[in-house]
């Protein structure tokens, strides 16, 4: 007996629910901070969920996830060549339960709308918000002047904001 869309969809949104944030955090550490790697892997991975949804029930498939992610991680999705440290699956890593789905949404039509950015501007809003660097400390680990970074940064928040509208998740 199969699932209607109706119900798959649920059951993703019962995931996304559950795990995102765990497995967010999991997949952030196992690639050494990598934001956008991070995003990427556990966007697959749901989605994964989704195409996988008539084996899958909310409240069982948390090995499942990190199995996938982890496979993920391993075989370099998104990027090939980077090393994976090997992370162990800890308790903390476990889903709370109380991510909010349409704020997990919004925040990849931001990680969307940052893949529009330029590269250097990515760069840019990636240390200081990401990372949560200092202008200086952006700009050291950028190699480019103090300025440069408070110019890109202007820039690059106006084309986020921009793109943000283009996607209707923000009001113009």
């Amino acid at each position: 007996m199969g699932h209607t869309p109706e119900q798959d969809d649920d059951l993703v949104r019962e995931l996304y629910s559950r795990y995102r944030r765990p497995l967010h955090g999991y997949v952030l550490r196992a690639v050494g901070g990598d934001y956008q790697r991070a995003e990427d892997v556990v966007q697959e991975t749901l989605l994964r969920a989704w195409r996988n949804a008539e084996i899958l029930d909310a409240e069982h498939a948390g090995p499942w996830l990190y199995t996938v992610a982890r496979n993920l991680i391993i075989s370099g999705y998104r990027r090939q060549s980077a090393r994976v440290a090997e992370v162990p699956i800890q308790e903390g890593d476990w889903a709370r339960g109380t991510d909010d789905f349409d704020r997990v949404l919004q925040g990849w039509q931001v990680a969307e709308a940052m893949r529009a950015l330029s590269k250097d501007h990515r760069a840019v809003i990636a240390e200081l918000f990401y990372r949560r660097r200092t202008v200086a400390e952006a700009a050291a680990a950028l190699g480019v002047p103090a300025g440069t970074v408070k110019s890109r940064s202007f820039y690059a928040l106006r084309a986020l904001r921009d793109a943000l509208e283009e996607r209707g998740v923000t009001e113009p």
